[in-house]
């Protein structure tokens, strides 16, 4: 049998094959009015789409926590009961062509309050939907980048409440699986990495207390998250700076607390949280980080970062670097690449009725 073809099983839940879709930002959300945040017609064919060409599991993109959380006026959200409404339609689409609907639950932190990013993603000020982006410490993102207003204790607090709360929401909408999102330098990854939290007390300064937020909202979904519905945590593996930044050491040590905690799955990325460095971009470039998770813990991984054939995505798999593989790129060229993978791997992938002449 195909490695890529082979359903996957997380606690009680069976995921039909490895061939999996990373949370991708579509700013497409209304930015404002009773369904502010909330997924459209926009969203139901996106994801639609991809769900009827055989991909096993989608994770749907970026969804805030709160008002504030979101990376820019036109994201999802699920702070609200309008909004689980209207994700209902998608899960319900989705779980209808046999694939595992998953969410991401987010905070942007200093990175929220920007454009979309075809318009150039500059800061958005209040005068143009915008808002005062918070962090663990005011460090701005980069030059003509608002300084974030540093987090009580007490606000960090709260955050760790809008997570569970929408983990809740989450679950009522439909979802099998909740992914937090520790990556990409946004609000739980800002707290993890010496470049960005320069704070002095429980929740800054030595590695234990760095990760404080991350374990803290790990607990707080985990405990309103059924027992039988996994977990996942995406990460950046590295800052890709040289000194000074979240390393994938660190890494590699979280991993192991954060299965402790409950975590099912790491979703392995790399970066974003400082701009200007150098990162190798090529075919699976982040491949390498997810193997070394998976080689030094017990806590399964998905890989990400240009895979966009099937022999490579196979390759991953058989070669033992990665548990299931997270196709980006590929499938917003191609919604059906599982179906041509299976066909090429002679691996059976679900095929809706209506597209029976396909086979």
């Amino acid at each position: 049998m195909s490695a890529l073809f082979e359903p996957y099983t997380l606690r009680s839940l069976t995921i039909p094959n490895r061939v999996w879709m990373p949370p991708m930002c579509q700013y497409s959300a209304a930015p404002e009015g009773p369904l502010t945040g909330a997924p459209t017609d926009w969203h139901l064919q996106h994801y639609g789409a991809r769900a009827a060409g055989g991909t096993g599991l989608i994770i749907v993109e970026a969804t805030a926590v709160s008002p504030e959380g979101r990376i820019s006026p036109y994201d999802l959200g699920i702070w609200n009961d309008a909004q689980v409404e209207a994700f209902r339609r998608l899960t319900r689409f989705l779980a209808g062509q046999n694939t595992v609907p998953a969410i991401q639950l987010a905070h942007a932190g200093r990175k929220a309050s920007t454009d979309r990013t075809w318009t150039g993603g500059a800061p958005l000020g209040p005068d143009a939907l915008g808002w005062q982006p918070v962090a663990p410490s005011p460090v701005p993102f980069d030059a003509g980048h608002p300084v974030p207003a540093e987090l009580s204790v007490t606000e960090i607090q709260e955050i760790v409440g809008q997570f569970a709360d929408a983990a809740r929401r989450a679950l009522d909408a439909g979802f099998e699986v909740a992914e937090i999102h520790g990556a990409h330098g946004y609000l739980v990854h800002e707290f993890l990495s010496p470049h960005t939290n320069h704070r002095t007390d429980a929740y800054g300064g030595s590695f234990e207390n760095r990760i404080r937020f991350a374990l803290e909202v790990t607990d707080a979904v985990r405990e309103v998250w059924p027992e039988d519905k996994p977990l996942f945590f995406r990460v950046s593996a590295t800052d890709w700076l040289e000194e000074g930044g979240w390393s994938p050491d660190d890494t590699v040590r979280l991993a192991g607390l954060l299965e402790e905690h409950g975590v099912d799955l790491l979703d392995v990325s790399t970066g974003g949280n400082a701009p200007g460095v150098r990162i190798p971009v090529g075919a699976g470039y982040q491949v390498p980080f997810a193997a070394r998770v998976k080689n030094e813990t017990t806590l399964p991984v998905a890989a990400v970062g240009l895979i966009t054939g099937t022999e490579q995505a196979e390759k991953i798999l058989a070669n033992g670097e990665a548990d299931a593989v997270l196709v980006g790129r590929e499938l917003l060229r191609n919604p059906s690449f599982a179906r041509h993978a299976a066909r090429e791997l002679g691996a059976d992938v679900h095929v809706p009725d209506q597209y029976h002449r396909s086979v």
